[in-house]
């Protein structure tokens, strides 16, 4: 048994108990209205996003790898399940949430959380932004078409929001902002939008139930395309969010685990009603804000949800909207990396671009996955055509005009093969050719295809050809992918 298990296992729980405590309640008030809305983009029920919410926090708080990041019911998956439920209703909302669970554990054990390395400082910069951008832009519809007093409101959660903390710490200040403005709101008793206008509150709570679907293959064939895109983007967004709570409380996460954790919750959920979701970078900043940082936190944000929408559903509903929209605008100002406005100039321009690329994309496409995917291959494009500007070739001739060494440096690969070949002059009469990739590293199938044609154009012409230099690596593609030793090889290439 590792002996550092207990140990770690008390620090994640009972490390920070007063600050978890506290933090988990300013999340679960900030989750009701967004569980609302978000059962609103699926077409479903309120009380579907809420007990998902309750679930997903709960379990993932249990199973999942980033201690203090907040998982539950989000757009970003809600999205994704509006047609489901258009054309074959909840039941099989609830059968895709279960199989997107499975196709999440099937990750964890095939560690595609390691793929993750490959999304570029520059991607997730974006990501950052466009989140922000994002949370804002959620919070129009509430300061739209509103009485002056709601505006007034909202300008006096911020301001008790950023000064209270001057006074002191020990109570969060997002929590002083929604006990004081909800007293405000009935002392004077303006016409203000309350959590309660965003829907019905669940009077009781979850209860195991199994969806009424038939069990066959059309049934399987008709969620998986659903449950596979959830699965996805709901690993996509947690990873990504886990990486930017690593980086605000310089801790480290476990994305092989956070992948387990993701599938479990999204599984049990699906089991008690509820729909499917991920990490969301709003609530987690929150946490992180109000001194979150253990599991306890993540823990109590799901059980206090559920006692504050069945127990104290009716005290939840006279919250006024305007608190939770102050804490929304917090979170956005607070999330945006306002230093890579100023970065813009003094980075490379790719990077730039990417960054920039990535958040035009999410925030037009309202989809996080589409823009981190354009980020990804746009970093990809960028870094392929930066290596292969590094590719040279230099030559010598022998005195007697009679052999020449072309002498290769950096890297061989799909994007660097057309400079490789047109460096060789074949038409130069030589009795032999030498090839030096001493300083060089030959990396796939085309580099290996580009270097056979080199090869056996130069035999065409009557030249001996020696390749020297090949790294162990180098040698292993070549040997077993080339075709300019194989007989008949010469043949093919002048029968074209």
């Amino acid at each position: 048994m590792n002996t550092n298990f207990l140990p770690q296992l008390r620090t994640e729980w009972f490390g920070n108990i007063r600050g978890d405590v506290l933090s988990g309640l300013v999340v679960a008030l900030a989750l009701i209205p967004e569980a609302i809305a978000f059962s609103i983009i699926a077409g479903v029920d309120p009380k579907v996003g809420l007990y998902a919410s309750f679930s997903i926090a709960v379990i993932t708080a249990i199973f999942g790898g980033r201690p203090g990041m907040i998982s539950a019911a989000t757009a970003a998956t809600a999205v994704l399940m509006g047609s489901l439920v258009r054309e074959h209703g909840l039941d099989y909302l609830l059968a895709a949430t279960i199989l997107a669970g499975v196709i999440q554990m099937i990750a964890g054990a095939l560690r595609l959380g390691s793929l993750m390395r490959f999304v570029s400082k520059s991607v997730m910069t974006g990501f950052v932004n466009a989140l922000a951008i994002l949370i804002f832009m959620a919070q129009l519809p509430e300061l739209t078409n509103v009485s002056m007093m709601t505006y007034v409101m909202v300008a006096g959660g911020l301001g008790i929001i950023y000064l209270f903390p001057r006074i002191t710490k020990v109570v969060p200040s997002p929590l002083v902002c929604i006990v004081v403005l909800t007293g405000l709101s009935l002392f004077i008793n303006a016409d203000l939008r309350t959590v309660g206008d965003m829907g019905a509150l669940p009077d009781a709570f979850p209860a195991i139930y199994l969806p009424n679907i038939p069990l066959n293959l059309d049934t399987f064939l008709i969620i998986l395309p659903y449950s596979a895109a959830v699965a996805a983007v709901g690993l996509l967004e947690s990873l990504m969010t886990a990486q930017i709570v690593d980086e605000l409380t310089d801790t480290p996460s476990n994305r092989t685990r956070e992948c387990y954790g993701q599938g479990i919750a999204n599984f049990f959920t699906g089991f008690i009603g509820g729909m499917a979701g991920c990490a969301m970078i709003g609530q987690s900043v929150i946490n992180v804000k109000s001194g979150g940082r253990g599991r306890l936190s993540t823990f109590l944000a799901g059980i206090y949800l559920l006692i504050l929408i069945v127990v104290l559903g009716d005290l939840v509903a006279i919250i006024p909207m305007a608190a939770l929209v102050a804490i929304m605008i917090m979170v956005s100002i607070g999330t945006f990396s306002w230093s890579s406005i100023k970065n813009l100039k003094d980075h490379p321009r790719s990077s730039s671009i990417v960054m920039l690329a990535t958040v035009i994309t999410v925030v037009g496409s309202h989809n996080l996955a589409i823009g981190v995917l354009v980020g990804v291959l746009l970093s990809g494009i960028f870094f392929a055509w930066k290596i292969s500007q590094i590719f040279r070739i230099t030559s010598t001739l022998s005195n007697d005009n009679t052999h020449r060494t072309y002498e290769v440096r950096g890297q061989i690969f799909f994007a660097s093969v057309e400079d490789f070949t047109k460096a060789f002059d074949f038409r130069e009469a030589l009795d032999k050719v030498t090839i030096d990739v001493s300083h060089a590293h030959i990396w796939d199938i085309s580099s290996v295809a580009a270097l056979d044609m080199v090869v056996l154009k130069f035999r065409r012409e009557g030249a001996e050809v020696e390749l020297i230099g090949l790294n162990e690596a180098s040698e292993t593609i070549v040997d077993k992918l080339a075709i300019h030793d194989k007989p008949g090889a010469l043949e093919r290439l002048m029968g074209h």
